[in-house]
């Protein structure tokens, strides 16, 4: 899910791991508002983003399940909906 609002409250401290070294991932658990955007959908899993899940923010503004950009980052460089980013 896509969200370029810049309304979204984000702790600045990024994590990461050897898997995907170079992107910067806010990690934190999205106000309602970000998860009716959009529908609310992981587009890696095509499962809601829900209240409480931990969620990813990519550099681009894009989110996802953190377990599921984990994953995507094993295989993948580049967000799911950018991939020329």
């Amino acid at each position: 899910m896509c969200c370029g609002s810049s309304q979204i409250s984000v702790p600045q401290n990024c994590v990461g791991s050897g898997s995907f070294t170079g992107v910067c991932l806010s990690v934190f658990s999205p106000p309602d508002d970000v998860l009716t955007k959009d529908a609310g959908e992981c587009v890696i899993c095509l499962e809601e983003l829900l209240q409480g899940d931990t969620i990813a923010r990519l550099p681009c503004l894009c989110i996802y399940h953190k377990s599921c950009i984990d994953s995507w980052f094993e295989v993948n460089r580049s967000c799911p909906e950018h991939p020329s980013d």
